[in-house]
């Protein structure tokens, strides 16, 4: 009974000081509500922006890694990050494993100078603070399983998280749109091109430079705003535009095209098979692996064709793109499908978009010497995924 006759000593003591001191009680209550609300408030207001923000400025150095053969969506996503980072006293390196070969993408890397460098193994990465963008599983360099990302920005589906922070929108038509609310949640005012950041008055800017890049990522991964794109897509472009050259967005847009792209995609629509609305198309050997993707747009547009699939391959590497208009078929998902038991195959995407790749594995000849052969026949490849088109997988 001794331990109930305290708790009971101790509601009396505290009884008693209540009804002898009614006013300081109350004043006490009405700190804490304050400091609760305060909290609360605060907890609440806090942006995904700010957050970021935080992270970044409890590092001296990360770096942002890009997906293979990055698009402009990554490339302005990437770099906007290591501009935000400079005002923050972050020193923000950008990788990326593959190449930069579409017409688009060179002109985009071009025109806005962007400081941005290769990576074949995990070992090049600038350092250890990795923030990825515009995916959410690192992929496409030796030793990229070993990689653990502190930060994931990203609007793809995926099981992919960072460790410190994650920010996957799957509703939103580019990442260049998360990357864009970001400075906005901090208040940053873009800067006109012919503006200098001193004149905004304002503590926190978006550079003209990484304006420029962020729209022309929302732009080309939402076709110009009239697929996939979102309420969030409209509002950050109209963020972004008052710092938009519109000299460099043009210029990046209408680049000279490479004769091969051409010749790509007349193979590509030539050589095409199709099984009712579906059409695939094996283009062979190519030196210019983004002509794939460019040929799979224009088969997309053929009339009858509701869903297509381009391969080609490129130094051993079969890379495929997909596109659909048909509800029936979720390209995304249909690639990952037509390819998820093969050696190095890797593929995926949105519902309207796919690609992917197949590596070579390396093997011994019969004279003892390494050599790079395919996991998986072109012919069979091409049967796979017009099974994965028709949903019989």
């Amino acid at each position: 009974m001794a331990p109930f006759a305290a708790v009971g000593s101790i509601a009396a003591s505290i009884q008693a000081a209540v009804e002898s001191q009614p006013l300081l009680l109350a004043v006490i209550l009405t700190v804490l509500g304050v400091v609760v609300a305060v909290v609360a408030y605060w907890w609440l207001r806090t942006t995904r922006g700010e957050e970021f923000v935080a992270l970044l400025e409890d590092w001296e150095e990360a770096v942002v890694l890009m997906h293979p053969n990055p698009d402009p969506d990554a490339m302005a996503a990437a770099t906007a990050i290591s501009d935000l980072g400079e005002q923050y006293d972050t020193d923000i390196a950008v990788n990326y494993p593959g190449q930069i070969r579409h017409q688009e993408n060179r002109a985009f890397r071009t025109v806005l100078d962007l400081d941005i460098d290769p990576i074949d193994h995990v070992t090049e990465l600038a350092c250890e603070n990795v923030i990825l963008v515009d995916h959410n599983t690192p992929r496409g360099f030796d030793g990229c399983e070993g990689v653990l990302p502190a930060a994931v920005v990203d609007h793809h589906p995926g099981d992919g998280t960072g460790e410190l922070f994650t920010d996957v929108r799957t509703d939103y038509g580019s990442c260049s749109s998360i990357v864009a609310e970001y400075f906005r949640d901090i208040g940053a005012v873009p800067v006109a091109a012919d503006q200098h950041a001193s004149e905004t008055g304002a503590d926190r800017v978006l550079s003209s430079e990484s304006a420029t890049g962020l729209l022309y990522g929302i732009l080309s991964d939402t076709r110009n705003l009239t697929v996939g794109a979102t309420a969030a897509d409209f509002e950050a472009a109209s963020y972004l535009y008052p710092g938009v050259d519109e000299d460099r967005l043009d210029r990046i847009a209408n680049p000279e095209v490479d004769a091969e792209v051409l010749e790509v995609k007349a193979r590509a629509i030539a050589g095409r098979q199709t099984k009712g609305s579906f059409a695939v198309s094996d283009v062979g050997t190519v030196t210019n692996a983004d002509a794939i993707p460019q040929a799979a747009d224009e088969i997309i547009r053929l009339e009858g064709i509701t869903a297509v699939v381009v391969c080609g391959e490129r130094q051993g590497t079969i890379h495929i793109s997909g596109r659909s208009r048909d509800d029936r078929v979720h390209m995304g998902r249909a690639l990952e499908q037509a390819t998820e038991d093969i050696p190095n195959a890797s593929a995926g995407g949105h519902a309207r978009m796919g690609g992917g790749q197949i590596s070579p594995q390396r093997q011994l000849s019969d004279g003892g010497e390494p050599t790079d052969r395919p996991e998986i026949a072109r012919d069979q490849l091409v049967d796979r995924i017009f099974a994965s088109l028709s949903g019989d997988v």
